[in-house]
């Protein structure tokens, strides 16, 4: 999976420089936004991107558009009214010399045309996700009290449940 986004050698690290793909469309742009806003990590942002592409091809909430998907009110903490990074997400470019948001970018074009049940972590029902480790005042959101949990396949993908723990059929 890993050379399927990150085409340069040698360890990733915040110090590796990674050309970021080239003709980027627009979609691809605001999905790797969304998820450099929720993780660096690849692993991570590989489900996260997931989640996102599930929300558009399902249409949730009304949203159909990467862009509509990311900036809905209230669904992905830094694109919130009045969240203190929501302009430096949405300034980043494909340019930007960050290794994570380059490496986001090469994850966020191949999620967006990753073909087939076979390269899905978890059903295209999964359209939520939370942080335990970015719950203020409350140990899990209202939405997840009422289950529907999912495991990405731990074959390939360790998944720290502290950071992330994903969900189905939540409306």
């Amino acid at each position: 999976m890993r050379a399927a986004f990150a085409p340069a050698e040698g360890p990733s690290s915040d110090t590796v420089a990674v050309d970021p793909p080239l003709n980027l469309e627009g979609s691809t742009l605001w999905l790797a936004r969304a998820i450099y806003s929720e993780t660096k990590l690849p692993h991570e942002q590989e489900l996260v991107a997931w989640v996102v592409r599930n929300r558009v091809e399902t249409a949730y909430r009304g949203r159909r558009t990467y862009r509509a998907v990311v900036l809905d009110p209230y669904q992905f903490s830094a694109f919130n009214p009045g969240a203190a990074k929501r302009a430096r997400y949405l300034r980043l470019q494909p340019e930007a010399p960050l290794p994570r948001w380059r490496q986001a970018l090469w994850v966020a074009r191949y999620v967006r045309h990753a073909e087939g049940r076979a390269y899905r972590p978890f059903p295209v029902e999964t359209r939520h996700f939370y942080s335990e480790r970015s719950m203020r005042g409350r140990a899990v959101p209202y939405w997840a009290e009422r289950g529907g949990f999912v495991a990405p396949d731990p074959g390939r993908y360790a998944v720290d449940e502290r950071r992330f723990r994903f969900f189905k059929q939540i409306s």
